[in-house]
């Protein structure tokens, strides 16, 4: 009881200070200047008078920012560094869908909102570079550790400290998390203090940057060139256009031709992590494509509200063998609290990649060339595989790349989920992708061949690179199983690897290649 006490306590002050901040933000915005309100003149020379003395002091003001400034970029030179190691003349809110500031749009941190949810328009604080020598901080120097290397070994103003991030605060044990917290923040474009949501990411992030943050070898970025991947619209749009003909098989107008604008599918994005990823991979996600998911969540070891990111029990350990009764948890924990909220349901890992705006507009176009609707409708949506041969087919989507179900294939499942023969209900495995098709399979419920209608694929169990310059082992080389499982469609190689509106891509396991690869889909302007 004391710790409940100790919570609700903790809680009830966080939810104060979020509102005593609300209200200076707002008076700032309501006010005339600098936060001050107009006072009520006695007489038309005083407010003249008081007029002259504001405009006098702005103009002072103007040219001893202007001053600053030109200091500043006299000393800091051409490359610039601001909060997190982002650029201040860097990578904005391109990929929010170009306007960068609030005007017009609702505030989110409405005193009601914060009671719910007192967590709502935090980020982190800023990190600051450490200058070695006086040498500029550059973001290469991000990409230099292995990726199992601790976080907290990170340079500071790569924005993947734990000590930025602090500790999580309590929850307590019948807590639902606000999911919706990021997508809400992104569509302001404002923190609760006022600072970008999403933070803007440095220029630097649009060059040449390999796996080790040298100037060659970036394969990624050769991808996403070579097959002219891009995003198909904003993160913050909420509509899409489709080609309803561009999909395998399917005759009918080029999906060059002029699209069908919808409205976009409600999309929530589960992620399952560890703790220890917090402040680099969860954090990245937060900080770059988590917005455009209606819905997003991140299934832990810890529960932090500010992420959100939750722990739930399951059957058995907390190891990469027993990943199918952590899925079982996460799938059974979303239906119970969020099935009615949405139209499909992404999930994946914490070194996946996702395009939200691409899957969303995939979607749509899928449900309107069957003229179905997802909340009755089962699909199963992602990258097929077929581990078992044309012998004995085992048909699954790869969990790696990340899969999709409708709010009516997810209902199914949860109708089925303890069935112990067909569902694999007390299974322990890291086979979790194999498990939830077996069960989909009995329930008639098949995968979706996703593939665009040239045949490229748009789900990547790999990075981009990795699929750019993959082929087949030679005469005496052993077997890949990559090339088995997909013996029954094949493999198209080279720059038709990847689909122009690919949805995913796995094995980006550094949050420096994750801020990286949003700033080249993004805002790079690589592809006109």
């Amino acid at each position: 009881m004391s710790e409940l006490l100790h919570r609700r306590a903790t809680s009830n002050k966080v939810a104060a200070s979020r509102e005593r901040r609300v209200k200076r933000l707002n008076g700032r915005r309501k006010s005339g200047f600098g936060g001050f309100g107009h006072r009520k003149q006695s007489s038309d020379g005083n407010r003249l008078a008081g007029a002259l003395v504001i405009a006098a002091a702005l103009a002072g003001i103007s040219l001893v920012s202007l001053w600053i400034r030109a200091l500043v970029h006299v000393s800091e030179g051409p490359h610039k560094t601001a909060r997190n190691g982002h650029g201040t003349n860097g990578i904005d809110a391109h990929a929010r869908g170009g306007d960068t500031s609030s005007s017009g749009n609702e505030s989110p941190y409405t005193t009601e909102a914060l009671n719910k949810n007192p967590y709502l328009g935090w980020q982190p604080k800023a990190s600051h570079p450490h200058h070695d020598n006086g040498k500029t901080f550059s973001v290469r120097e991000c990409f230099k550790n292995d990726p199992k290397t601790p976080a907290s070994k990170q340079p500071y103003g790569c924005s993947e400290r734990p000590d930025e991030l602090g500790p999580a605060p309590p929850v307590e044990k019948d807590w639902v998390p606000d999911v919706t917290m990021i997508r809400k923040m992104l569509m302001y474009g404002k923190d609760i203090d006022g600072q970008d949501f999403p933070p803007a990411l440095a220029e630097e992030f649009c060059e040449d940057i390999g796996v080790q943050g040298g100037r060659s070898g970036d394969t990624n970025k050769e991808c996403v060139l070579e097959s002219m991947i891009r995003t198909t619209g904003p993160l913050n749009s909420t509509t899409v256009t489709i080609h309803p003909s561009n999909h395998y098989g399917t005759r009918g107008e080029n999906s060059a031709d002029k699209g069908v604008t919808v409205r976009a599918p409600r999309l929530m994005c589960l992620v399952y992590t560890m703790a220890d990823a917090h402040s680099n991979r969860i954090r990245a996600m937060r900080e770059t494509w988590a917005g455009g998911c209606d819905g997003f969540l991140a299934f832990s070891t810890e529960s932090d509200p500010r992420l959100p990111a939750i722990s739930l029990e399951h059957e058995g350990p907390e190891s990469y063998d027993n990943m199918w009764q952590k899925v079982r948890s996460i799938w059974r924990f979303v239906g119970t609290h969020y099935l009615e909220d949405y139209d499909f349901f992404f999930q994946g890992g914490d070194d996946l990649f996702v395009m939200p705006h691409n899957l969303k507009t995939y979607l749509a176009s899928l449900t309107h060339k069957d003229g179905a609707d997802p909340k009755t409708a089962t699909y199963f949506v992602g990258r097929r595989f077929n581990s078992g041969g044309a012998g004995r087919p085992d048909y699954f989507n790869s969990g790696g790349a990340g899969y999709a179900l409708s709010q009516a294939t997810l209902r199914a499942y949860l109708e089925n989920m303890d069935d112990t023969r067909h569902c694999a209900a007390a299974g322990r495995t890291s086979m979790e992708d194999v498990m939830i098709a077996r069960c989909l399979s009995h329930l008639g419920i098949s995968f979706t061949d996703t593939r665009d209608q040239n045949g490229r694929e748009r789900f990547h169990p790999f990075a981009p690179g990795s699929h750019l310059h993959w082929r087949p082992p030679g005469p005496k080389q052993p077997r890949d199983w990559y090339e088995d499982y997909n013996s029954e469609w094949g493999i198209l190689q080279g720059r038709d690897c990847c689909a122009p509106d690919s949805v995913s891509f796995h094995y980006v396991k550094k949050a420096s290649m994750v801020r990286h690869m949003h700033a080249l889909l993004n805002s790079c302007d690589l592809i006109n």
